[in-house]
């Protein structure tokens, strides 16, 4: 006798019967999965409680059913959270600052919402409402993604980014932290449209044709994107760093100190006081002179002259000793003068000597010019200037 036959005669106590009873020569194991599903077990409990209750009634009650079940779920799982985050309040991980709780509790509420939104679907039967939900479900996904990336991002940044030395991962994450909301919604976006059923190949045709446009556009502003991105990963100076600079105005400061590296220019500070923003395509065009990328130590030369009839000898005692009188001039290694060249009225010298500050260049220059000149002129040792002597040949008449 088949299970429908018992169905017929017995009714639902039979039904739960057959449904539980294991014994292979009763019921094939294809016809119990077939038969005893839960939508059975419900319709055979309700027939049995209100006595054949019509459609609409049962399908009132399976939804009451269906927000009861969902609505404890709801509140054990908000239970079971909060108690571990108040027993993992203080860990650095999973406390407050990670907001690692917030992510769960949000992905629990989106999955308790998610197997409701399923249920309901199995009453109404609807293949355009199952569309919609699926639409809207992938979307859901979407924007709990978007919550992971936007706790995990800081995160990476306090525990990861600001105990490297080099800014490569601080860019990466700076860009993530900017891109990454675009890039998932749109791409949440796109599948949602297809899970509705729509063509998205032209909104794809469109979005590249619109991007070939976009980069033909604004291809100056790409450029200082690119070569932002390859200042950092190259780092030829970083923040803090001095170097010349070839787009100062007319008769000011031609050097200065970076404050900033952006994604599309560099700020720089010059030593009159003056921020300069250069686009970074126009800084990897050209060579770019650090003074302080290796070390803080620099030599300077500083050029003096003398005549000809001058103690050579004394006056590179003179520079020396004047040099070791500035206190950021390094005595190792040693200031050192050197006769450079012979001039048209001078023999051209030059102080070489080691700083440890390389902002104290300029002020090594005059500090050592003015002071050899006090000396040259108490020791009399002549600084030349241009000369010329002139002849007169006179003529045959008296």
């Amino acid at each position: 006798m088949s299970s429908g036959i018992w169905r017929e005669k017995m009714g639902v106590d039979l039904t739960l019967l057959v449904c539980f009873n294991d014994d292979p020569r009763d019921i094939t194991r294809a016809t119990l999965e077939e038969e005893c599903t839960m939508r059975e077990l419900l319709d055979r409990a309700i027939d049995s409680i209100f006595s054949n209750p019509e459609p609409f009634v049962k399908d009132g009650i399976y939804a009451l059913i269906i927000l009861v079940i969902a609505a404890l779920a709801w509140a054990v799982f908000n239970r079971i959270v909060a108690r571990f985050e108040k027993r993992y309040r203080d860990h650095p991980v999973l406390g407050k600052k990670g907001k690692i709780f917030q992510v769960i509790r949000k992905g629990g509420h989106y999955c308790i919402l998610i197997l409701l939104g399923a249920s309901a679907l199995r009453l109404i039967h609807a293949p355009w409402a199952e569309k919609v939900f699926f639409a809207g479900l992938v979307l859901l996904i979407t924007s709990l993604a978007q919550s992971i990336v936007s706790r995990v991002i800081p995160f990476l940044e306090e525990k990861l980014a600001s105990k490297t030395d080099t800014q490569v991962d601080d860019v990466i994450l700076d860009l993530s932290k900017k891109f990454s909301g675009v890039i998932i919604y749109t791409t949440g976006g796109i599948l949602a449209l297809d899970v509705l059923g729509l063509n998205i190949m032209p909104f794809i045709a469109g979005a590249g044709v619109a991007g070939i446009a976009i980069g033909f556009a604004a291809k100056d502003t790409l450029s200082n994107l690119i070569a932002g991105v390859l200042l950092i990963i190259d780092r030829p100076f970083e923040v803090g760093d001095r170097i010349e600079v070839w787009s100062a105005p007319a008769n000011s400061a031609t050097w200065g100190d970076v404050l900033d590296i952006g994604l599309r220019a560099t700020k720089i500070r010059t030593t009159d006081n003056i921020v300069i923003v250069i686009p970074n395509n126009e800084i990897m065009r050209r060579d770019i002179i650090n003074y302080t990328t290796i070390t803080e130590e620099i030599r300077v030369r500083v050029p003096i002259g003398v005549a000809y009839d001058a103690d050579i000898e004394k006056a590179k005692e003179i520079i020396t000793a004047v040099s070791l009188e500035l206190d950021w001039v390094l005595k190792d290694p040693a200031p050192k003068v050197v006769v450079k060249s012979f001039g048209d009225s001078a023999v051209n010298l030059e102080a070489r000597v080691w700083i440890r500050d390389p902002r104290k260049r300029m002020d090594t220059i005059s500090s050592i010019s003015d002071r050899v000149k006090e000396r040259f002129t108490r020791d009399g040792i002549e600084i030349p200037y241009p000369k010329r002597d002139v002849y007169i040949k006179g003529g045959a008449s008296g």
